[in-house]
């Protein structure tokens, strides 16, 4: 198994090749010359390349030397930024990366984002997004706010939002086909998304009407594509109230129905067991079920 240099031996790389003197380096390290050498010395032996080519006056670095270096360097800007915020900071803050389903973090999410900035302006949220269930292998994320069912094993899920699906179209839509739909509407004039596939067979159910599964319309990976091709004319779609209202607002969209469906599905904040007792993840965490609890009494109350 390769063992990775200790931490004194690349400070002691990096600060030679950029003063370019075991000397200086050694003075700016609070070391001895000859302890910069022998940190150099085993870096070289344990990775078996030159780093260095050591003249009278003057230290030059080797290919294998500059490429490390460029590697190097900010691996340790990193360390050095990470080491000052915790003790600035006293662990209250740092840095928070999350995946979030793509609609709902631009429709939804962001827009409320400057108030949790206010609140918190020790921690940076840094978003990642994906299509279904978020990866936690590797550590590269801490959480993720997905659509899902809740039941991810071996991981907290805790229930956000749920949402309720209302039929729209555009003005133009409406001209041509009405503003009722029916059993005659025609097929392909429906916009699916993949996130909730069954959301119009569901919806004409409920309604006791019977949508033939045949001669389905348009099919979009993301809602936001679902709801711009909607805008656009290309059939009616179903959509959460966080997408849709703004364009209705605005006259883009037409609500087809009073009637809802409720999608059996939700969003979830899911994350590890590894990332549970994160300060930041659990300012966010209270935070964001803050802001769902308020959404929610607001939309009923409309």
């Amino acid at each position: 198994m390769l063992r990775t240099p200790s931490t004194t031996a690349l400070l002691c790389f990096e600060a030679s090749a950029r003063l370019g003197s075991f000397t200086r380096a050694a003075k700016e390290l609070c070391l001895t010359q000859s302890a910069v050498s022998r940190q150099l010395i085993t870096l070289e032996n344990r990775m078996g390349v030159k780093l260095f080519v050591r003249r009278r006056d003057t230290l030059l670095l080797t290919d294998a030397g500059r490429y490390y270096l460029d590697e190097v360097t900010p691996a340790l800007q990193r360390l050095e930024h990470a080491t000052a915020n915790v003790m600035a900071l006293q662990g209250r803050g740092g840095a928070l990366r999350l995946s979030v389903a793509g609609s709902l973090g631009t429709f939804w999410l962001i827009p409320r984002l400057p108030d949790f900035t206010r609140q918190h302006s020790e921690i940076t949220l840094n978003f990642a997004t994906r299509v279904g269930p978020a990866d936690f292998t590797g550590g590269t994320l801490h959480a993720s706010l997905e659509f899902g069912d809740g039941t991810r094993a071996g991981l907290h899920n805790e229930f956000v939002l749920s949402m309720p699906l209302v039929p729209c179209a555009s003005p133009a839509w409406v001209h041509q086909h009405g503003v009722r739909l029916s059993e005659d509407t025609p097929r392909e004039a429906l916009i699916h998304h993949t996130t909730v596939p069954e959301a119009w067979h569901e919806w004409f159910a409920e309604g006791g009407m019977q949508l033939d599964p045949g001669g389905d319309g348009p099919r979009y990976d993301l809602m936001a594509m679902a709801m711009n091709a909607a805008i656009a004319g290309l059939g009616a779609v179903m959509l959460p109230g966080y997408m849709s209202a703004d364009a209705i607002a605005a006259g883009r969209l037409r609500p087809l129905s009073r009637r809802v469906w409720q999608v059996p599905k939700g969003y979830y904040l899911v994350y590890p067991k590894a990332s549970e007792d994160l300060n930041a993840l659990q300012a966010f965490k209270a935070w964001l079920l803050e802001q769902a609890s308020a959404y929610h009494d607001a939309t009923i109350g409309t």
